[in-house]
């Protein structure tokens, strides 16, 4: 399928990840969007939702589950994709790429007659391009999962304790007390300590590259920002930062869009990209690995859009020749 263009369906497209997504497959050069779902704007044009696409599309949300595509992104809330497919009985043929968190781990990665693999593809790139399901890595997963390949899969992976701050996006549209803006602006807070849901699939990952993984201790935080996870990690390492910036070179070095900096990052250069920075720094007898990365692009939808990619036998880098917002 290589020079054929694909019909898409995306369930869920109301909120952040599947208005992200409708942004870069609008500007895709190989795909059609069919039909952008949604229950509670099923009607309206898809850019009274949206604002920023005023000119750009005059879709409007559907509220039926149309099968004539070739490829469904689902972007329903964590818990709600499997009753999803399980209501509306999409074809074998028509390839899914799922969003939430319901198939990403190995144990729950089956659905009838369907297997998701995990959706990383600076993990398992071979993997990906001849699946049919891929379930979406969740973002603060990504951006620690890159820290830490090259180290797992060395065999020289550690005790890991890691830092992330994430911005309000990454929570949902869902409006909480913690979401509101006088409680967001000039403020911070750790949450989940010890306990963040993306854990199961980081340690998952890891153990496909070292058999046996050491602990991972994260404490998120939440940024009084929109968009972008920064993340650092602080590992025993034995080795120099010559050695460590090698093996993070040879690593990624197939890999388009995970870049090794030689200067300290910031958020700026990734937010609005599906790029993601890395920077090591050796003291004294530990590695720390800063990355950061856009929650809602390299962690959610643009990753979704470079797994659509490699499912079709495209350009991976094909639509996401995003431009960051540095100033």
């Amino acid at each position: 399928m290589t020079n054929t263009h694909i019909r898409i369906g995306i369930l869920g497209s109301a909120g952040y990840t599947g208005g992200e997504l409708l942004r870069l497959l609008l500007r895709h050069p190989k795909v059609e969007i069919t039909f952008a779902h949604s229950n509670s704007n099923a009607g309206k044009p898809i850019a009274s939702v949206h604002r920023d696409l005023v000119g750009d599309t005059d879709l409007c949300f559907s509220a039926d589950f149309q099968h004539e595509v070739d490829l469904v992104f689902l972007c329903v809330g964590h818990g709600e994709a499997r009753k999803l497919l399980t209501e509306i009985g999409l074809p074998n043929t028509v390839k899914i790429i799922d969003l939430s968190q319901d198939f990403r781990l190995e144990a729950n990665a089956a659905f009838g007659e369907r297997h998701f693999v995990y959706g990383l593809p600076e993990l398992q790139k071979a993997t990906i391009q001849q699946s049919s399901n891929v379930a979406n890595p969740g973002c603060f997963a990504t951006a620690i999962q890159l820290a830490l390949l090259p180290l797992a899969q060395a065999g020289w992976l550690r005790e890991t304790h890691v830092t992330g701050i994430t911005g309000s996006t990454g929570a949902g549209q869902s409006l909480h007390a913690t979401q509101h803006f006088a409680w967001r602006t000039n403020n911070i807070s750790a949450y989940k300590t010890l306990t963040h849901q993306h854990l199961g699939e980081i340690r998952q990952s890891l153990g496909h590259l070292q058999e046996h993984v050491p602990p991972v201790h994260f404490i998120p935080w939440r940024g009084d920002f929109a968009r972008g996870i920064f993340a650092s990690a602080c590992v025993p390492f034995e080795g120099s930062l010559d050695d460590a910036i090698a093996l993070y070179t040879g690593y990624y070095q197939e890999h388009p869009f995970t870049h090794l900096s030689p200067e300290p990052i910031d958020l700026k250069q990734v937010v609005n990209t599906n790029k993601c920075l890395l920077y090591l720094e050796k003291i004294d007898n530990q590695l720390v690995i800063h990355s950061a990365i856009d929650n809602l692009l390299k962690g959610a939808s643009g990753q979704a859009v470079q797994n659509m990619n490699l499912m079709f036998g495209w350009e991976e880098t094909a639509g996401l020749q995003l431009k960051a917002s540095n100033f």
